[in-house]
């Protein structure tokens, strides 16, 4: 269970003085969503926490591509259980945290007439789901009236926009006595704890990058209520609505830490991809396009590591959102139990 504020606000009270007095001091390095979400769990625990991050919170980092799904069920179709049962918490720790941010309406999972077969493949290796004919496509999404004759419906999955939601956590640990900076240096020395979560940045052996390219697109005359998987035997697509007909296209995976800006092959599979599920995609506006290098270990699961009083949060692979909750509830318990192993 996510744990309550109070104790943060308390200890800030007493302290209010002599910030930091008595209290664990961490340096959390890396504000994408892994860092931001470590800095709620220590702060809300009554540690002392500053993050550091040279580019602002979410700028430039593979959480600020991301698409937001908050999809457990839909990704075990390739991953492993453990991203089911630490995912499923997600949704619940995001409304929690932010509410009003998090909308809770499912994911609708379609494919082409002529990969239907990928429907079943797909619920062969997932659970959660409902199968659902037309008529139910229909009333679920009116835009896609018909179009899919079935489709799969995962009713407890939920999305955000990440940027949005980056944002509005940044602000809510402002409140909570957390600060930010941008040089490591002032802030590091004398620190009892510092954690690395800065991806791809890490200096740290084991990882690898995983390219993921996204589009942005504005379709006025299209409306969606959740995001939409079209399968595809080479690569399946997902359209996440954003506000005022606002809708992100991804993602392509792959192996490769190369950045840089979409290749045009990425952005033809894309587009295509949003066109087979509503023609009037073909008249939207592309309003940005993106490439996010997700750091991965060889399983493709995030790992808590410990040297000493240094720590690494990484390896979110393309579960940033999903699993950042669990996992930094998980390197939370580890640091503050560090701490105390060390007092005694």
């Amino acid at each position: 269970m996510r744990s309550s504020v109070s104790p943060a606000l308390a200890a800030q009270h007493q302290t209010s003085a002599n910030p930091g007095a008595g209290r664990t001091t961490v340096v959390v390095t890396g504000a994408g969503v892994a860092g931001l979400a470590l800095a709620h769990e220590l702060a809300t625990r009554g540690a002392d926490v500053t993050v550091v991050d040279p580019s602002g919170p979410g700028s430039k980092s593979a959480s600020w591509y991301a698409g937001g799904m908050l999809a457990p069920w839909c990704e075990r179709e390739n991953a492993a259980e453990d991203v089911l049962l630490l995912g499923k918490e997600a949704v619940s720790w995001w409304d929690a945290v932010l509410p009003g941010h998090v909308y809770i309406k499912g994911t609708l999972v379609v494919a082409p007439p002529r990969d239907r077969t990928e429907l079943s493949r797909f619920a062969s290796r997932t659970s959660g789901y409902d199968w659902i004919d037309g008529a139910d496509v229909d009333e679920l999404e009116p835009d896609l009236a018909g179009r899919f004759s079935k489709a799969l419906f995962f009713k407890d999955e939920a999305h955000l926009d990440p940027r949005k939601a980056l944002t509005a956590l940044k602000d809510n640990l402002e409140k909570l006595g957390v600060r930010f900076c941008q040089a490591p240096a002032e802030v590091s020395a004398g620190a009892d704890i510092e954690v690395d979560c800065t991806g791809m940045k890490a200096s740290e052996t084991g990882l690898r990058g995983v390219r993921g390219e996204m589009a942005i697109l504005h379709a006025p005359d299209v409306t969606l209520s959740r995001p939409v998987r079209l399968l595809h035997p080479r690569i399946p697509v997902y359209i996440v609505p954003r506000d005022n007909h606002h809708f992100m296209v991804g993602a392509t995976m792959i192996e490769s830490d190369q950045d840089g800006p979409v290749t045009v092959r990425s952005l033809m599979e894309l587009l295509n991809a949003a066109y087979a599920v509503h023609p009037a995609f073909a008249e939207a506006q592309i309003v940005e396009t993106g490439t996010g290098i997700r750091p991965a270990y060889a399983d493709n699961f995030p790992q808590v590591r410990q040297d000493g009083n240094r720590f690494s949060l990484n390896g979110f692979y393309r579960h940033g959102f999903l699993l950042a909750p669990s996992m930094a509830q998980r390197a939370a318990n580890q640091i503050l139990s560090s701490c105390n192993e060390a007092m005694i």
